[in-house]
């Protein structure tokens, strides 16, 4: 991968990677799409991290389907599906990782300790591997996202972070790969996320004085908690680049939320509240 990448940059080539753990969806063939558009080169790496996993959490069971992969990435003009194992990008003794603390620390970060320090060391790793001159994250992980920009910024990367906004369903629910674990009636359920964002910017746009945040955060899990079995691990509205608190909403405040889904799938959403 690195000798192909070294070759392409030697030929003038501007390289993009779109980041992945595979089991592709629309929302991540946008992500490629973007790629082609802003590179002459696209590289998908496709590797299912283990150390951004903790103990308990949905590693063996992650989706994964490799050919289907392959197919979709090649239908949209994906140059090189890299996937390599765990034992090549953590062969025996290796010690070192990456933690981006204050960014890292709360929000998902708070129940998933470690997650994002697995996130920064496998990222820094596939730039390391693939050389790109740029590369697309998606908004839904928005968190991660900032947390990447921070690393990159922090540690001089050459590597410019594109933002693909979420991609949803025609339902408004955010695309995800652990879609695919919810039920039929369970896709119904997972709506709250969605109706949340929407009755946020609602009280937002109906407001001529600034909204406290904390109000906010109170009728939405409020009314997250009415959809039955539905269970908030966190409703946020934060600054946009900070990830800090805000106290009121503003015109960079995130509303960010991790959900359960009928007490087991955990979801996560996000949006902008103020149109800009």
């Amino acid at each position: 991968m690195t000798e192909l990448s070294a070759l392409w940059r030697g030929e003038g080539k501007t390289i993009a990677l779109v980041p992945t753990m595979g089991s592709f969806h629309a929302g991540h063939l946008a992500l490629m799409g973007q790629a082609k558009q802003l590179s002459d080169k696209v590289v998908v790496s496709l590797f299912v991290n283990p150390i951004q996993f903790g103990p308990g959490e949905d590693l063996a069971a992650y989706p994964r389907d490799l050919q289907n992969d392959t197919h979709l990435a090649e239908s949209v003009g994906v140059d090189v599906l890299y996937a390599p194992s765990a034992e090549e990008m953590y062969p025996p003794g290796f010690q070192t990782s990456i933690r981006v603390a204050e960014l890292g620390d709360g929000l998902c970060g708070a129940s998933r300790p470690g997650h994002f320090d697995g996130v920064c060391t496998v990222v820094m790793k596939l730039f390391q591997q693939t050389m790109p001159h740029l590369a697309i994250f998606g908004e839904k992980d928005f968190q991660q996202l900032a947390v990447i920009r921070r690393m990159a910024r922090d540690l001089d990367l050459s590597v410019s972070i594109i933002a693909h906004p979420t991609v949803r369903e025609e339902s408004g629910l955010a695309m995800s790969s652990r879609n695919r674990y919810l039920q039929e009636e369970e896709m119904e359920q997972a709506l709250c996320l969605y109706r949340a964002i929407c009755l946020a910017r609602e009280m937002v746009k109906a407001s001529a004085a600034p909204l406290s945040a904390a109000d906010v955060c109170s009728k939405i899990v409020k009314n997250i908690h009415t959809t039955p079995g539905c269970v908030v691990e966190y409703v946020a509205i934060v600054d946009a680049d900070s990830l800090k608190s805000c106290s009121t909403v503003n015109k960079n405040s995130r509303l960010i939320m991790a959900v359960k889904v009928n007490r087991r799938v955990r979801l996560i959403d996000n949006a902008a509240l103020v149109e800009l």
